[in-house]
């Protein structure tokens, strides 16, 4: 069983930046691929950014690529989403995810464990 718990969210004017982290408890931090995902009001829960166990491969969905970096420190057993530019669009709650096994998925069905989410607002 992993808990997570997301931290980092708030409010910030357009083009401010943001860094969510997200904290795991339990063991093993290493052997599960990680997600970091978004759901705006009224709107289906979207994928944002995963990287791999052991941190060597990320993706990134195409609306936050060259602005947000998804990054873990294994030894913390947190993963990080640094968030730069930020946009209007870009308000949502951000919801962080772990898979079993280290590879890395955009696909939200494919992850096991998930934290409750941090609200992120951005006025423009």
């Amino acid at each position: 069983q992993v808990q997570l718990i997301e931290s980092g969210g708030g409010l910030v004017q357009a083009g401010g930046s943001l860094r969510l982290s997200c904290a795991a408890s339990g063991r093993s931090f290493s052997t599960y691929g990680m997600g970091w995902f978004r759901q705006a009001p009224g709107k289906e829960r979207e994928f944002v950014s995963t990287i791999t166990g052991s941190g060597g491969d990320t993706y990134s969905a195409d609306s936050v690529k060259g602005r947000f970096t998804i990054s873990r420190d294994n030894a913390k057993s947190t993963v990080y989403l640094q968030m730069n530019s930020l946009k209007p669009e870009d308000t949502a709650v951000y919801y962080c995810a772990a898979k079993l096994g280290r590879g890395w998925s955009s696909n939200r069905y494919e992850y096991d464990y998930w934290g409750l989410g941090t609200q992120v607002t951005v006025s423009s």
